[in-house]
């Protein structure tokens, strides 16, 4: 007979499924600055005996805090009487922008703008770099080469050879996991496009609304330097999730980079941030540092302004030799510094686009349980 009497059994306590939710809800997005039940990210919870089984559906694959996320989710539920198993799937649903909604581009949850206010300044690497970064990170990516005079994607993505057109639809090329569209296949090498201004128009509608996209939850369009025609008629077209700017640290730069910035903040486009290329160079024989062109300068432009700092990319020889060889270094050298920055970058930018999504159309909130 045991010590609560006979035809009495020891009965293990059953977790509740409120008393899981309530255990998660401690944990914040860092982005949102919203609990993750309240947001809406758990989803298929079980309760199987003492075993706990749910997914943490983030906004983006690209998610910085991914893995801290998921051990905090474990620690938070295994420490609830009567749980002795906890198994927590990480996915990700990038949210789809509000004003893209009855976009003729119903299938691109986020377009995002590339722009800097000089040529020279390393922004088509950068595009195809975040591109195929974002693509690496788990997400559908496209990448629409905007700079329609001077296309430069089929290198970069080491892809030259012809588009293929069914009907009136364009077959857009993929490469390291993105799917793009450029100019450059209709003039190939050296041959120039010259076209007045309404021309370029349509050649930039053409690619945006006549191409198979496909499912994608980021679209970047490499802009052309300046604030020309191109940048005016995609305001125009498509609703923007925002823009991003590269610019290279010395004042001359970002002075005119300040301009292309200020035609986004004018055409009432949202800045998700800036980025500092060419920052700083390492000599590989010594190691020493130089900051050839300055450093620091987008930072505390970024900083004045308000704007999210998104990082910095050093000058690195094999950036270029791997652009030009149709490789993204990240693709080429994932382990190299200049890979990494880049990916703490696509993270960053994600995350900013997170953002912007959210405050356009607010999830629905999920109640707490009390």
């Amino acid at each position: 007979m045991g010590i609560f009497g006979k035809g009495h059994e020891r009965r293990a306590k059953r977790v509740s499924e409120s008393e899981v939710l309530q255990a998660l809800s401690r944990i914040e997005d860092p982005d949102l600055r919203k609990d993750i039940v309240s947001l809406g990210f758990i989803k298929n919870l079980t309760i199987d005996g003492s075993a706990v089984s749910l997914d943490i559906n983030l906004t983006t694959p690209a998610c910085p805090v991914r893995e801290k996320m998921q051990e905090e989710a474990k620690k938070v539920v295994m420490e609830l009487d009567g749980v002795t198993e906890v198994n927590v799937n990480m996915t990700a649903e990038v949210r789809r922008h509000a004003s893209l909604d009855t976009s003729a581009l119903s299938n691109v949850r986020n377009i995002v703008a590339v722009g800097s206010g000089k040529g020279g300044v390393g922004k088509s690497t950068v595009s195809a770099n975040l591109a195929v970064g974002l693509a690496q990170a788990g997400a559908r990516v496209g990448l629409l080469d905007g700079d329609i005079y001077g296309p430069s994607m089929p290198t970069m993505m080491g892809v030259t050879r012809q588009l293929q057109v069914i009907g009136d639809r364009i077959i857009p090329h993929t490469a390291h996991g993105v799917t793009f569209m450029s100019m450059g296949f209709f003039a190939p090498g050296d041959q120039p496009l010259i076209w007045r201004g309404p021309m370029a128009h349509k050649a930039l509608e053409q690619c945006l609304f006549s191409v198979e996209w496909g499912e994608l939850d980021y679209l970047l369009v490499d802009l052309p330097p300046g604030t020309g025609d191109v940048h005016l008629t995609l305001v125009q077209l498509v609703p923007l999730t925002g823009a991003v700017i590269v610019s290279t640290p010395q004042d001359i730069g970002l002075m005119i980079s300040m301009k292309t910035l200020r035609m986004f903040e004018k055409t009432k486009v949202h800045i998700l941030g800036i980025i500092e290329n060419m920052s700083y160079y390492i000599c590989p024989h010594c190691g020493t540092r130089e900051e050839i062109f300055g450093h620091g300068g987008v930072a505390k432009v970024s900083q004045a302004l308000g704007i999210p700092f998104l990082g910095e990319i050093p000058i690195d020889r094999q950036i270029r030799i791997r652009a030009d060889a149709g490789t993204p270094i990240v693709v080429a050298e994932p382990n190299s510094p200049s890979a990494k920055a880049y990916r703490e970058i696509v993270e960053r930018l994600a995350a900013q686009i997170s953002i912007e999504s959210y405050k356009s159309a607010p999830f629905q909130v999920v109640e707490v349980p009390g």
